[in-house]
């Protein structure tokens, strides 16, 4: 698909808006110097405000589908965040506003957190930590089940094989793992798994694993992927990482089955609501690691994220509507 070059008005017209709660990104583009007008917010009132001036919006976290009434210039969206669930893409199609994600840029962030959760519950070092807070030296274990493991020969069971679990999936085969991947349609190929089959076998697929990683997005397909009946199916010897949504796990009772030690333990990034509620009893068991959805969290997000929008433009002002990451 080819577009007239009038799709976006000239450098010198072209009106972005960086609009998001923490990340600082006029600053890092501004210094590009590319001749082109920037403004930046952090709230969505202030989104919405300045949004009628736009050309171009960057944004994950402060948008909501209403403010498309209030986006009459608006040409591009360019997302921050890699999952898109929060945009009506048909609304974007209806109004012929090109939508991109930000799908990969935070692809090493991602597989190296998840790795690091994985490694943090074999190698048990948040235990290490709490000990080291109780100036407690931990003596030598009689038994070998109090110690730590170690990952060659084990499986892992990995869901969802896009970027980010392909690069999971190569870190964990560098450890010496053996790797399932499963994803919505195998005939794309296992990728740098050692096998890949369907969602739809999942459950027959858990009792193989030491460790399932989910890292899909959350779909009608994939919410409560991980339910009750397959928390039952784990060894309970086997571990669950989680860098995908929170909506991908039965969180009641995933609690019930780490509590009663039907698995061997959780590491978390993500859960049900966020931030987790003071009451959850995820807080304050031993057999769990909470991070605070910060998987996806690097020093070079911003400048990733730029990339993206910078080679974007590029294509949109030449007419080329094949943009990075388009998903409208």
């Amino acid at each position: 698909m080819t577009l007239t070059n009038t799709l976006l008005p000239p450098r010198d017209k072209l009106k972005l808006l960086f609009a998001h709660g923490a990340y600082d990104m006029k600053p890092i583009f501004d210094a590009k110097d590319e001749g082109i007008e920037t403004m930046q917010v952090s709230t969505y009132d202030d989104l919405r405000q300045r949004l009628p001036e736009a050309d171009v919006l960057i944004v994950s976290g402060l948008w909501k589908n209403d403010l498309l009434d209030h986006a009459p210039r608006l040409k591009y969206l360019q997302s921050v965040s890699s999952g898109t669930n929060q945009y009506d893409t048909e609304a974007f199609k209806k109004r012929g506003i090109l939508l991109a994600s930000g799908q990969g840029v935070n692809m090493n962030a991602v597989s190296e957190h998840a790795i690091g959760l994985i490694l943090s519950l074999t190698r048990r070092l948040a235990l290490a930590r709490d000990n080291q807070h109780r100036h407690h030296w931990r003596p030598e274990q009689r038994d070998p089940a109090e110690r730590e493991g170690e990952l060659p020969g084990k499986t892992m069971l990995l869901v969802g094989l896009g970027r980010i679990g392909d690069r999971i999936a190569r870190l964990a085969k560098a450890f010496g793992m053996h790797v399932i991947g499963v994803r919505r349609n195998p005939q794309a190929g296992a990728g740098s798994a050692d096998e890949v089959h369907a969602f739809t076998e999942i459950k027959s697929l858990i009792p193989r694993a030491d460790i399932v990683v989910l890292s899909c997005p959350l779909t009608d397909e994939t919410r409560n992927i991980i339910d009750r009946e397959a928390l039952a199916l784990f060894a309970r010897t086997a571990f669950l990482v989680n860098v995908a949504r929170g909506g991908c796990v039965e969180e009641d009772a995933l609690i019930e089955a780490l509590e009663a030690g039907r698995i061997a333990g959780a590491g978390l990034d993500v859960t049900q609501v966020e931030p987790l509620p003071a009451e959850s009893r995820l807080w304050s068991l031993p057999n769990v690691i909470i991070t605070p959805h910060a998987a996806g969290e690097t020093t070079r997000y911003e400048m990733n994220v730029l990339d993206i929008l910078s080679g974007n433009l590029a294509k949109l002002w030449n007419g080329d509507a094949h943009i990075v990451n388009r998903i409208a």
